[in-house]
C-alpha cells in the first residue's frame, strides 16, 4: 500500500534526525519583500534548531529518500537494513517546503538523501529541488543540501548557484575506517568534491572585470560531520583530521555526532554508544582551535591516551596541566594569554581589552562581564586581587570536578 505524504515525512524526517550539520548561519542576507519571491532568510517561525551563533532557526530537515544502494555499517539506512523505507518525488518536496513555510513553520530547507540508482541520478534530483524552489516559486529561504561526492562536478557546481551551503560528509576521521565500514565509498572522491566547492566559493568571491560584483556560489561556505565512537579513533586523531578539513577546503563547520548503535548492526561496530560528553568536548576543542589559538597538540596533550577529559573541559584541563604560566594580570596580559583563561571567552576578552584602557580592573568587574569567578580567580591577578597559593594547590582540580553520585539500584 503506498504511504501517504504524512507517513513518508514520518519516515524521513526521522531517518534525517543522524546528520547533525544542520545550521542555517553564514549566508547571503535576502528578503522577498525588497525583492520579490517568498521567503528570507532573517525570518522567524517555530524554531527546533539551533544556529553556531546561538540564533534559533528552523528547517524542514528531510532525505529524499532512505533507499540507498550503499551499505555503509554505520548507517541506519544501508541497503541490507530492514528499515521502513519511503520516498518523495521532487514535487513533493517542494510542495512540503512552500506550505510549511507559508504556515510559518520552517525558514528553509535541509535536504539529503540516500544514493538511488546513481550518484548522479541522485545529485540531479537534489537540484531539481533547490532549482524548482528558487527560480519556479521564487523561494528566497535558507537551503541546504548534501552533496554527494561521486557525482558529476557539473551537478555540484549547479547545486552551488541554488543552495545556501553544501556539505559533504566525511562520515568517519581516518582513509582505514572509511574503507572498514563504508567500502563503497572512496575518501579521495569526498575529498577532490571537497576542493572543488572551495574553488569555487573562491572563485565566485572575486569579482568580474565586467560587472565589478561577486557571484553568489554557497554563500553559506561548506561544512562536513564525522562520527565519534564508530571506528576505534582517539580524540587526538579526530580533532587531527578536522584541523587538515579547515586548514586544507575553508570548511565552515566540522560537525561531531555520536555513534548511535543501530539494529542488526556489524560485529565490528560497538555495542554502546560513546558518552555524549565527549561529542561535546570535542565542540569545545574544536572552537579552542578555531578561536583561541591553540595547537591541536596542547589541546589533547594533558591525557596520556589521546583523548579529552571526559570530567573538565579541555581548556580548564590544559590550564590545570601548566600552571607554571598562570596567573595572568588581566590589566596588563597579552590578549593571547588571557584567551587561555578558563572562564573567558573571546567577548569577555575583548572586553577587558576595551576597559582596562580606561581603568584598573578588579575581581567584580569581572563578574559584570559575566565571568564565573570561581572558575577564573585561581588563574588570574586583578586590582586587589592575587590567587596566592590557591594556583599550585594540589586539589585545584576537584574545586572544579563534578561530585561523585550515588547510582540508582532502580
Amino acid at each position: 500500500m503506498k504511504k501517504s505524504i504524512k507517513e513518508r515525512l514520518a519516515v524521513l524526517s526521522d531517518a534525517a534526525k543522524y546528520d547533525a550539520s544542520c545550521a542555517s548561519s553564514g549566508t547571503s542576507k535576502r528578503n522577498s519583500a525588497q525583492s520579490g519571491g517568498l521567503g528570507s532568510t532573517e525570518g522567524s517561525g517555530i524554531c527546533h534548531a539551533y544556529a553556531p551563533d546561538g540564533r534559533c532557526i528552523s528547517l524542514l530537515k528531510i532525505l529524499l529518500t532512505n533507499f540507498c544502494i550503499y551499505d555503509c555499517a554505520y548507517c541506519i539506512n544501508r541497503s541490507s537494513s530492514n528499515v521502513e523505507r519511503a520516498r518523495f518525488t521532487v514535487e513533493e518536496v517542494v510542495w512540503l517546503t512552500l506550505e510549511f513555510y507559508r504556515r510559518n513553520y520552517i525558514e528553509g530547507l535541509f535536504l539529503s538523501s540516500g544514493i538511488i540508482r546513481s550518484s548522479d541520478h541522485t545529485m540531479e534530483e537534489l537540484v531539481r529541488v533547490a532549482k524548482e524552489l528558487r527560480v519556479t516559486h521564487g523561494f528566497r529561504g535558507y537551503i541546504h543540501l548534501k552533496s554527494i561526492p561521486e557525482a558529476s562536478r557539473h551537478l555540484i557546481e549547479e547545486a552551488g548557484l541554488y543552495a545556501d551551503r553544501l556539505s559533504i560528509n566525511i562520515e568517519l576521521p581516518t582513509d582505514s575506517g572509511i574503507g572498514k565500514f563504508a567500502p563503497e565509498k572512496q575518501p579521495g572522491n569526498i575529498r577532490r568534491s571537497m576542493a572543488d566547492i572551495r574553488l569555487k566559493i573562491e572563485e565566485a568571491g572575486e569579482p568580474t572585470l565586467k560587472t565589478k560584483r561577486v557571484k553568489t556560489f554557497a554563500p553559506a561556505g561548506q561544512s562536513t560531520q564525522m562520527i565519534v565512537g564508530a571506528d576505534g579513533a582517539d580524540d587526538g586523531t579526530i580533532l587531527s583530521t578536522s584541523a587538515r578539513l579547515y586548514g586544507s577546503y575553508g570548511l565552515r563547520r566540522v560537525y561531531y555526532s555520536a555513534f548511535s548503535p543501530i539494529p542488526d548492526s556489524s560485529k565490528n561496530l560497538p555495542l554502546i554508544k560513546p558518552p555524549l560528553m565527549r561529542e561535546h568536548r570535542l565542540y569545545q576543542a574544536d572552537w579552542l582551535y578555531r578561536f583561541y589559538g591553540f595547537d591541536i597538540g596542547e589541546i589533547t596533550s594533558t591525557q596520556q591516551n589521546g583523548m579529552l577529559d571526559l570530567d573538565i573541559d579541555p581548556k580548564l584541563a590544559w590550564a590545570l596541566g601548566n600552571r607554571q604560566k598562570f596567573p595572568v594580570d588581566v590589566n596588563s596580559g597579552e590578549r593571547e594569554m588571557l584567551l587561555r583563561v578558563p572562564g573567558f571567552g573571546v567577548k569577555t576578552v575583548n572586553s577587558i581589552l576595551s576597559s582596562r584602557r580606561f581603568r584598573r580592573l578588579r575581581l567584580e568587574d569581572l563578574a559584570r562581564f559575566g565571568v564565573s569567578l570561581k572558575k577564573v580567580k585561581a588563574f588570574v591577578v586583578a586590582d586587589g586581587w592575587t590567587p596566592g597559593k590557591l594556583t599550585e594547590r594540589p586539589d585545584l582540580r576537584a574545586m572544579f570536578t563534578p561530585p561523585p553520585e550515588q547510582l540508582s539500584l532502580l
